[in-house]
This record gives structure tokens, sequence and C-alpha cells, in this order.
């Protein structure tokens, strides 16, 4: 009879043990906020967070990064519970294997590190910008199929990255995103409502920029697919392309700085933030 390896059985009880300390802080957070009064899109305007990442966290689906809970603590005077429940999740984030794909792991490194992120997307929203029905949606639909105990590992993967949005201090990141792909209702309505609404969020923080890339562009320096550019303190740029289950990091100076050109390229071409902004609210208030 074959016998689950001793390391594996660990790992699956430490990631119920730290899923059940997710669902348990989230259960606090949802306690703090209800009795202060505040529905999920108030507090998540108070704290920088969208609606549906609030719900998220209440449910234990996704990590309560320790900044949320430290400023949810003062702004909800919990005395300190959902500070002391940061040390916790800090501790449980150490210990918690990060179940990405093993070819994406080097990827999910170095975007880790990086001090700066850009990002051409003109198939699918960057990852980093995903809500939780927009990433399941994306992953639902891959073929050859994956089932649901992968797309929830999947998603669960995506969601965790983006703590890297809200630690400190934060990368600099910016995000062109073709019309078109804002425009497609993927997932269904409520979902691309939902993720118009994060995008909406996102383009107000400081140290992220959004332009989009209009469909009625004559120019598009973007046509050869979408493409990151990473910046890592003390090493040189980098670059990472995927498209159709291949991937690729790209550490060549000459392929990254072409790729880095064609995103001068493509920024010109696109909308203003200020534009963006505008175009978002307008597609927004369409649906």
């Amino acid at each position: 009879m074959t016998t689950r390896p001793e390391w594996e059985a660990r790992d699956q009880a430490g990631s119920e043990e730290t899923a059940e300390l997710f669902r348990t802080i989230g259960r606090m957070v949802k306690a703090a906020r209800e009795r202060a009064g505040m529905s999920q899109k108030e507090l998540g305007e108070r704290v920088g967070y969208s609606e549906e990442q609030i719900s998220s966290i209440e449910r234990g689906r996704r990590t309560p990064q320790p900044e949320f809970l430290i400023a949810v603590d003062e702004l909800l005077g919990c005395g300190g519970l959902l500070a002391v429940a940061a040390e916790d999740v800090q501790r449980a984030k150490a210990r918690r294997r990060v179940r990405h794909p093993e070819w994406f792991r080097d990827y999910a490194r170095l975007e880790a590190e990086a001090v700066e992120l850009h990002y051409f997307a003109n198939q699918a929203v960057p990852g980093l910008f995903q809500t939780e029905p927009y990433a399941r949606a994306v992953f639902a639909s891959r073929q050859p199929f994956f089932d649901e105990e992968t797309i929830e590992q999947r998603v669960a993967a995506r969601l965790d990255r983006q703590g890297l949005l809200t630690k400190w201090p934060p990368p600099t990141v910016s995000a062109i995103i073709q019309e078109s792909v804002l425009q497609q209702r993927f997932g269904g309505l409520g979902v691309q409502r939902g993720q118009l609404e994060r995008l909406l969020q996102m383009s107000r923080l400081r140290h992220v920029e959004i332009r989009i890339m209009p469909t009625v562009s004559e120019d598009h320096a973007g046509m050869g697919g979408p493409f990151t550019l990473l910046e890592i303190k003390a090493r040189p740029r980098m670059a990472y392309l995927e498209v159709q289950q291949v991937n690729r990091l790209i550490s060549d100076p000459e392929d990254v700085r072409v790729l880095a050109a064609k995103y001068g390229s493509i920024r010109g071409q696109a909308h203003t933030t200020r534009e963006s902004l505008c175009l978002l609210e307008k597609m927004l208030g369409d649906l």
C-alpha cells in the first residue's frame, strides 16, 4: 500500500491549521466591523481595500496581511487583538508553502523582491489586480481543464501574491491594459463589474499607475503579446513572458532592452492615467 510521505502529511496538516487561523481572524474582523456599524465597502475604503477583498478576508479565503490587521485594529478600536493576530499571520506565512506551480516559482520569487513591476496586458487583467471571482474564472476556463482543488490552489496563490501591493514599502507598479480586455464580460457581468471597481481602487493608490490602451488606436507596439518588466535592487532588469502555457524569464540585456523600449512606446500610445481613470468610471457606469 502506498503511504503519503511524512513531509507531505506535515505540509497538509500545516495548511489546514493555517486555513483555520485565517478563518478565525476573518470572523474577528467581521465582528469588529459589524460592532462599528460599518459595511464591507466602508471598511475597505478606509483601509485601501475593495469590498470583495474585505469579504474574502472575513470568509477566510484571503490571507489577512499584517498591515491590514494593524490598520483595522486601530480604526475599529480592537484594543490590540488584531495586532496580536498579525504576529500569528506572519508566523503562519513563514511556515506555509505557497502552492505556485513549479514552473512559476522562480518568477514569483523575483516578483516578491521587485522594487518596480511593469505589466503590459492584452489578454487578461494582470494577476496582481485580479479579484477573486475574476481569478477563479481565469483558472476555470483553462483548457485542458483544472480540477476544483487545483483551481482553488491557484486562486489562493494568486491572491496571496497581491500582498505585494499593501506591504511597506510597496513596489512601484504600472500596468497598461488593452481596452478590449476590460470590455470582455469574463466570468459574467457581476465579475466584470467587480473587476472594474478593483481597478478603479488600485488606480487611486500613489504607487500604482494604470493606463488603458484604446481599441481604436491606429498605432500599437504591443502586438507581440503580454509581458512583464521587473526591477530588483542590485540586479539587472529582467522580463517575463507567459502565453499559451509557455513561460520564460528573460535576463539577456539586449532582449530586456527591446521589451523595455516597447513598453515605453506602448505607454506613449495609451491613454494618460487621468483619461484611463475617466474611462474606467465610464465603463463601470455603462454596465
